[in-house]
């Protein structure tokens, strides 16, 4: 060991210029030597402990995933392996070094296992470096964003006393150049400016539904607290200047959509048409009164995703109301779930248990604090680390799984999780059951598009056994875990009250609920395909 430790100390004297090392020895000085509150210690070592194995940056490509920046995500992932690949097998090899000296450290700073692999370059932050750089490449703006985080993983190598500063800035170095190649071999998308809305949905069969030019007879119900973490123009501005005579019910703090729609149907002049502008979490609650009342249903994209209004071919304001304008729609499928004796609610996308509402339910929990998309980043990070396998029993059957998902009409079979529906009819639910492995690949069960899906089957990182099947109906128990009742999302939206009350009615532990497809059972506006145009 004394002889190696030699051998690499000479080497580092013989690759690395005498300022290089006069540089490295002040800046470990001035880093050690400054005073810090162990707050600010336990932070430091928080960041290069997050930073491990890579565990920050494929936490970022999963919200870019889901938050549709796909490629964006794909290019900073496979980046950060090269470039990781290159640090680990081939450059630490040829430059080598010897690490700080632990003794200089003060020891609260010190790493529980201090590295022993050779020092130069840092591929903490050859990782760093890369990933920010990739998806800069594709999304400047939010590449300057992680900018900040990646110089602070570097920060952290020196505040552990884990690298010397030549080698946080040789990995920094190194990132950057693996991206830079990566895209000469690959061009990023240029960005001509803002993509138009997709073409309207083929899907279903058009039917003329009541035409409302001015907005006479709309009542409309507002989230304005939903699609805060998207920057876009205001929905209602465009609501009022086309629809002037349209009802807008903006929500309170303590109001919920299907309460207020109900309270609309019960005045005097009731409305003759249902709106709504936010998410999917709000559209389905609508949707649910409007298929009580018999009612059609004007949906204005307001959310972060808009799946639904995507779906239906209304994935702008403007086409929404164009539809409603001409009378144009579509009749849709849905799906009816129900916990234990309840009654049943709407679900227009997808329904699920896991990993996925355990995530949406960590999200929701700091959204007011941290803001959707950092609370998304702590939310993957937590599933990560705590989330259990969830016991269902399907129909009968018994499986083990990270997530049951039951999809509205049939999905991409490329992506694991069903989110967003590709169909608006076909009288079926798309079921994908992704059976119990590591919580890794249970976190990278979280890529919703074909792209990143792809990357990740390919980095064998998906779950080894994915079961996929379709069904009309389907009914589910699903036994405790950790002595509580697995909440159940829908839409977005995750219960917790219902699976906890159905829970006491069954004489064994867990809860039942069913979720059955109900065909062409809600009129939607969008507008008319192609063809009937």
């Amino acid at each position: 060991m004394a002889f190696t430790s030699l051998r690499v100390a000479v080497q580092r004297t013989r690759i690395l210029p005498e300022w290089v090392r006069r540089a490295d020895a002040a800046a470990g000085r001035a880093v050690n030597g400054r005073h810090a509150h162990p707050l600010v210690d336990r932070f430091w070592s928080r960041v290069t402990g997050f930073a491990d194995r890579g565990v920050l940056w494929w936490t970022l490509a999963g919200v870019l995933a889901v938050t549709r920046r796909r490629r964006a995500a794909a290019r900073g992932l496979v980046s950060l392996l090269v470039a990781s690949a290159l640090t680990n097998l081939i450059a630490k090899e040829v430059f080598g070094g010897d690490r700080p000296l632990l003794a200089d450290v003060p020891i609260a700073r010190q790493l529980p296992k201090p590295p022993i692999t050779p020092s130069f370059p840092s591929g903490h932050s050859a990782s760093a470096a890369a990933f920010a750089a990739g998806v800069a490449l594709e999304r400047p703006a939010i590449g300057a964003a992680i900018a900040p985080v990646a110089l602070g993983v570097g920060y952290s190598r020196l505040h552990t006393g884990a690298h010397w500063l030549s080698d946080v800035v040789g990995g920094l170095a190194l990132g950057a150049g693996v991206a830079a190649l990566g895209a000469l071999v690959v061009r990023p998308k240029p960005r001509t400016g803002t993509a138009p809305p997709p073409a309207p949905a083929s899907s279903g069969t058009d039917r003329p539904l009541p035409a409302s030019p001015d907005g006479e007879g709309v009542f409309i119900v507002a989230n304005r607290s939903s699609g805060m973490s998207v920057v876009r123009a205001d929905p209602l501005r465009a609501i009022a200047e086309r629809l002037p005579r349209a009802a807008v019910h903006v929500l309170g703090d303590d109001e919920e959509p299907g309460g207020v729609v109900r309270a609309a149907l019960a005045g005097e002049h009731p409305p003759s048409i249902l709106g709504v502008c936010g998410g999917d979490g709000s559209v389905a609650a609508v949707a649910h009164e409007a298929r009580a009342a018999g009612l059609p249903l004007f949906v204005v994209p307001g959310g972060t995703f808009n799946h639904f209004a995507r779906a239906a071919g209304a994935a702008s304001v403007d086409l929404a109301i164009d539809a409603l304008q001409r009378g144009e729609g579509v009749r849709a499928d849905v799906a009816e779930l129900a916990f234990g004796e309840d009654a049943p609610i709407t679900v227009l996308n997808t329904a699920s248990v896991g990993v996925y509402p355990d995530f949406v339910a960590e999200r929701e929990q700091r959204e007011e604090h941290l803001g959707k998309w950092l609370a998304a980043v702590v939310a993957a990070v937590r599933v990560l680390r705590r989330s259990q396998p969830v016991t269902v029993v399907v129909d009968g059957r018994r499986a083990r799984v990270w997530t049951l998902y039951v999809g509205v009409g049939v999905n991409d079979p490329g992506t694991v999780a069903p989110l967003r529906r590709g169909r608006l009819d076909g009288g079926v639910l798309d079921v994908r059951m992704l059976h119990s492995d590591s919580r890794l690949r249970a976190a990278a069960s979280l890529s919703f598009g074909r792209r990143t899906s792809a990357v990740f089957r390919t980095l064998r990182l998906l779950p080894r056994r994915i079961e996929m099947f379709r069904a009309t109906s389907l009914e589910v128990i699903v036994r405790p875990r950790q002595g509580q009742p697995p909440g159940f999302a829908h839409d977005g939206e995750v219960a917790l009250e219902a699976p906890a009350a159905a829970s006491a009615e069954l004489a064994t532990p867990g809860y039942r609920t069913t979720i059955a497809v109900a065909p062409a059972s809600l009129d939607v506006y969008r507008p008319a395909s192609p063809a009937a145009g």
